[in-house]
C-alpha cells in the first residue's frame, strides 16, 4: 500500500498567518498533500485578518489514519481550537499512532488538552511555558524541539527548523 501523503494542518480563527501557510507551502513543494482540518468547514481568519484559510474538512470527519502527519499553528486559535473534542481527539490518535505532531508557538495549549505532554521535552512560545511544564513536560527554549514523533517550536522566527525537522520526521 503506498504511503499516504495528506498532512492535516488545523485551522481555527485568530491563527498566526505565517505558522500555517509557511508550513502549507513547504510541505507542498516537497511533494505532500497539506490539507486544512478545522472544526467546521467554513473561511476561517488569521489574527491579522489577512490570508483566509478555507477549511477542507472538519475535525469530526477526518480520518487520522489517511494523515501521514498533523501541524498545529499558533496565534490566539489554539485557545479555540483546545475546546473541540473532536480537534483533540485527532492530536491524540495522532500521537498514539506515532504519526508526526507539529506544533509551533501557543499550540502546546492544544497538546497540554490532549493529554500528550507529560513527560515529553518540548519548547513553545515563553508566555506558555508554565502552562506546558504544570502538564509534565520538560520545557527548553530551542529554536525546534523533537521528540519521538513530536516536533515544537517557539514561534514564526522558528519556521525554516520547524518545517525542516517535520519533514525530517517525514522521509
Amino acid at each position: 500500500m503506498a504511503k499516504e501523503r495528506k498532512i492535516g494542518i488545523l485551522v481555527e480563527d485568530h491563527y498566526e498567518e505565517l505558522e500555517l501557510w509557511y508550513p502549507y507551502h513547504r510541505l507542498r513543494e516537497a511533494g505532500w498533500e497539506p490539507v486544512l482540518v478545522g472544526p467546521q468547514k467554513k473561511t476561517y481568519h488569521g489574527k491579522k485578518g489577512s490570508y483566509p484559510a478555507t477549511a477542507d474538512t472538519t475535525t469530526a470527519d477526518v480520518d487520522a489514519s489517511r494523515l501521514a502527519a498533523l501541524v498545529v499553528p499558533g496565534g490566539y486559535a489554539p485557545d479555540l481550537m483546545r475546546r473541540d473534542p473532536a480537534l483533540l481527539a485527532l492530536v491524540a490518535a495522532m500521537d498514539r499512532a506515532g504519526r508526526p505532531v507539529a506544533a509551533i508557538c501557543h499550540a502546546g495549549w492544544v497538546l497540554i488538552s490532549a493529554g500528550i505532554v507529560k513527560g515529553r521535552r518540548v519548547t513553545s512560545f515563553v508566555s506558555i511555558r508554565d502552562d506546558l511544564v504544570n502538564a509534565g513536560a520538560e520545557w527548553t527554549d530551542e529554536e525546534v524541539v523533537v521528540d519521538g514523533n513530536l516536533v515544537t517550536s517557539r514561534h514564526p522566527g522558528d519556521l525554516p527548523a520547524f518545517t525542516t525537522a517535520l519533514l525530517r520526521l517525514l522521509d
